[in-house]
């Protein structure tokens, strides 16, 4: 640790003492809350930059790096901690869709962007940015301007961070087929081995979509890698290597494109619409879909007895796919009628089994997420979800195709046998 410290620390006056470095901190940081990094703490929140020196004011004073937020504010030194959803609204003026791709490996994040790319690009987004995220992978940018200012009457801006959580759902979705072909075909050359696994590790992360989460600005050094988060031309990405992001050799370069007004609607609305057909509405029949809300199930007291087998072992806690499980886990609760109080109980103490546990700020934004939607069934078990976390449902399970069928009919099951009794 002692050596990562001394190295970055040997650097950051020679590189953010450079004017154009400061500029394009500076430049970016317009309307943002901002927070630096002193290696291993956090500065105060919130805060900004006055002037273009303010940058190396604060690396005078120890800075090893400088974050951001997606949102856009009015005035980011109003924000408040704790402030209200309607105190936020009044206060944001917009957010960029940041898409961040990481992995363990910088080739798995190249073909994921390179995906994310073309598919951007089928959407008719021509306009985007990207960035070195400083470690093994990419932020893309799809700029606050490119999005409409509002859809059927409702304000663009005060639908963070529903809105690009869903986009980055529906990105995820639409490319992890393609995702898991291209990283198989460099591992395994034979075509009927998918590394299943990988894509997961390298799709876009929804944890940096949650209110006030920062992001590595463009030009941050990174303290572990003490490399420098370079904007990268994205016709080159394929070409990109470790040693372009050199804090002593980068180049200083816009990260937000000249986006066109209004160039990400369409984007957006078939996102959106992509949304609602998939979870907004469930299967009243095998011939038919009933887009009528969801109504909880009240069949009295939840009994844990009546789980399905493959809840009761997320419930055990598990070490992969957890986010996927916290999505099956609160549609499940929710549909069967579970108070909100005992609800979020039971999900934070799951967590606790985890290994390792999801942030607790990722928890709490999830929970508020899903609480602004209407109520919709857990996926059903021929869905990936499940063999995706490594939980196979047993065949009594499928038989009733979905978790909350299988607890009905056994609450009720049990019910009629303990009156027989």
């Amino acid at each position: 640790m002692a050596f990562k410290e001394e190295r970055i620390r040997k650097i950051t006056n020679l590189y953010y003492s450079r004017p154009d470095i400061q500029k394009a901190i500076y430049e970016f940081s317009k309307n943002r809350e901002i927070c630096p990094r002193y290696f291993e703490g956090f500065g105060k929140r919130p805060d900004s930059f006055q002037y273009p020196r303010d940058v190396f004011e604060m690396v005078k004073k120890g800075a090893t790096s400088f974050n951001c937020s997606e949102e856009l504010w009015e005035d980011p030194m109003k924000i408040v901690t704790g402030m209200s959803e309607e105190q936020a609204n009044q206060l944001r003026i917009g957010w960029d869709l940041i898409i961040d791709i990481d992995s363990r490996y910088i080739d798995y994040s190249k073909i994921c962007a390179e995906i994310i790319f073309n598919f951007l690009k089928f959407h008719r987004i021509k306009n985007f940015g990207v960035k070195f995220s400083g470690a093994k992978g990419f932020h893309i940018i799809v700029p606050w301007k490119a999005f409409p200012k509002e859809v059927n009457g409702v304000q663009t801006k005060n639908m963070f961070p529903e809105w690009p959580r869903i986009i980055i759902e529906y990105i995820i979705e639409q490319t992890k087929k393609q995702l898991i072909e291209k990283i198989s075909d460099i591992e395994r050359p034979n075509k009927y081995v998918k590394n299943f696994q990988a894509s997961k590790e390298v799709m876009p992360d929804i944890i940096l979509v949650s209110p006030r989460h920062l992001f590595r600005m463009p030009y941050s050094l990174h303290e572990k890698t003490a490399l420098a988060s370079v904007v990268i031309d994205a016709e080159q990405i394929s070409k990109f290597d470790l040693k372009d992001a050199d804090p002593l050799k980068a180049e200083a370069k816009n990260f937000i494109p000249n986006a066109k007004e209004g160039e990400a609607s369409e984007f957006l609305i078939q996102a959106l619409d992509w949304h609602r057909e998939n979870y907004g509405r469930i299967e009243s029949s095998a011939k038919s879909k009933n887009t009528e809300e969801f109504k909880p199930i009240n069949l009295g007291e939840i009994s844990d007895k009546n789980f399905p087998d493959s809840i009761k072992k997320i419930l055990d806690g598990i070490s992969d796919g957890k986010k996927r499980a916290l999505f099956i886990l609160t549609n499940f609760f929710r549909s069967i009628g579970m108070e909100r109080n005992e609800l979020e109980k039971r999900i934070y103490d799951w967590n606790s089994k985890n290994n390792p546990p999801l942030k607790e700020g990722y928890i709490k934004s999830h929970l508020i997420w899903d609480y602004k939607k209407k109520i919709v069934l857990p996926p059903n078990y021929d869905k990936d979800y499940y063999a995706g976390i490594g939980i196979i449902p047993t065949p009594e399970e499928i038989r009733y195709k979905n978790p909350v069928s299988y607890f009905v009919k056994k609450t009720l099951r049990n019910k009629n046998r303990e009156k027989e009794e």
